[in-house]
């Protein structure tokens, strides 16, 4: 827990502040790469990375995996519409939802944009070296996958 000795609470030795902190900077730096090459906001570069690696599905759903505000992506869906780079239809199931697809031009976009995030993974994990970048892999996923340790005591 992030506290100094004399009890007062420390923002900066907070663990949720840091890997936030560390999740914007390494975001912020990936997005030069795809902002330079298509002018995409970082909501945009989320909905089309999702929509590549996970195919078609609605904005709801995006939501989900992404943990994106749904203004956000209603937002991101429409600029990327307006690119030609998804389509919109009707979802079998229920009328009132719609199905995102990726257009072909779409999937080139993220297969490009898949080859610049692999290079840009690869340089970070170069400057960490393997032994860390295994385990801040195994620490991340198991922060991930099992959330904190136990119940905080809310004195």
């Amino acid at each position: 827990m992030a506290k100094r000795d004399d009890d007062t609470f420390d923002l900066d030795g907070f663990l949720p502040y840091l890997l936030n902190q560390a999740a914007e900077a390494a975001s912020r730096s990936f997005q030069t790469i795809y902002k330079a090459a298509y002018g995409l906001t970082r909501p945009q570069w989320r909905v089309l990375a999702n929509l590549g690696r996970f195919g078609a599905m609605s904005a709801t759903d995006i939501c989900r995996i992404s943990h994106m505000e749904k203004t956000k992506v209603s937002r991101a869906v429409t600029a990327l519409e307006a690119e030609g780079w998804l389509v919109r239809s009707p979802s079998p199931d229920d009328r009132r939802v719609e199905i995102l697809t990726l257009t072909e031009g779409g999937q080139a976009v993220f297969a490009d944009l898949g080859r610049r995030a692999a290079a840009y993974d690869r340089m970070l994990r170069a400057e960490l070296g393997p032994e860390m970048t295994y385990r801040l892999d195994d620490l991340l996923r198991g922060i991930i996958a099992n959330g904190p340790a136990g119940n905080v005591d809310q004195e």
